[in-house]
């Protein structure tokens, strides 16, 4: 049966969900992108008792490297069971020592296919991050094919794309307005899309929110992955252990009480055939 991870948004959300789920996805400050919860400190880190991945999956600079050398270094004194990476950088500072924990291949978009999965692993990176851009019959391949242990999403706003420009506080600048919301909302087409400027860049998210729990039942890999970036925790614990505790008898119903929730819920691209088409 796979484990489940959150990707949560505080230590408040933490100390609410540890007792039902099996881990956290947890960024580092400066470092990474798509997380809701970055640190500065990684004694946080021993605070909790669960499996706990970092997320170091930026695109970094030349001035990044040693930062990431030194914390690459310090995650071997802490109880961690991986590092998620999107830049190679980590992984070629991560193959000059040898290191107590794992890294998770995670380059959103690209983790489609098991070849290229394969082909990391051949490089001692034993975890791959599916990408939610493809279908459950490329999962379901992948999930049989693939050589490394296995995570997905399965819940909550997806990351479409990230920017390294300020998009937000240009448009902002541009028409001499104020604004010290750390949340923003593009329409378009009438679909509403969060979007987030910091530090790192712009980060835009889906319109909809993924509900994959009817799927999850006949899924094999070994972490489904819940975030709850933009959700109310109350509604968020509810959802953690509807994923939990699915099964085959239940699911119909915890699906249609998950829909019931939310206004903006759909099942992305898991059953929407691939299909590429040339132009004329």
């Amino acid at each position: 049966m796979s484990k489940l991870l959150t990707i949560p948004s505080s230590m408040e959300e933490i100390e609410k969900t540890k007792n039902i789920v099996d881990g956290f996805i947890i960024g580092i400050e400066n470092l990474s992108v798509n997380t809701n919860m970055c640190i500065s400190d990684l004694n946080d880190l021993k605070k909790i008792n669960k499996d706990i991945f970092i997320s170091i999956n930026k695109n970094m600079h030349n001035s990044d490297l040693k930062k990431i050398e030194e914390i690459l270094d310090e995650l071997d004194n802490l109880n961690i069971k991986g590092v998620l990476y999107y830049d190679i950088a980590v992984l070629s500072l991560y193959k000059k020592k040898k290191h107590k924990y794992e890294l998770v291949w995670y380059q959103e978009h690209a983790t489609t296919n098991y070849d290229t999965i394969n082909y990391w692993n051949s490089f001692g990176v034993n975890y791959a991050y599916i990408s939610s851009d493809i279908s459950m019959e490329e999962i379901n391949l992948i999930t049989k094919k693939s050589k490394s242990k296995l995570m997905i999403t399965m819940f909550g706003y997806l990351p479409m794309f990230v920017s390294k420009r300020h998009i937000v506080k240009n448009y902002l600048d541009y028409f001499n307005l104020k604004d010290n919301s750390k949340l923003n909302y593009i329409e378009k087409e009438n679909n509403i899309y969060p979007i987030i400027d910091k530090k790192e860049g712009t980060i835009v998210y889906s319109s909809n929110i993924l509900n994959g729990i009817k799927e999850v039942v006949n899924l094999n890999v070994d972490y489904i992955v819940l975030n709850s970036f933009d959700i109310n925790l109350d509604k968020f614990i509810t959802i953690i252990k509807y994923f939990k505790n699915v099964t085959k008898e239940n699911v119909k119903e915890y699906n249609e009480n998950i829909n019931k929730k939310f206004t903006n819920i759909d099942e992305g691209f898991l059953n929407k055939k691939t299909i590429y088409k040339v132009k004329k």
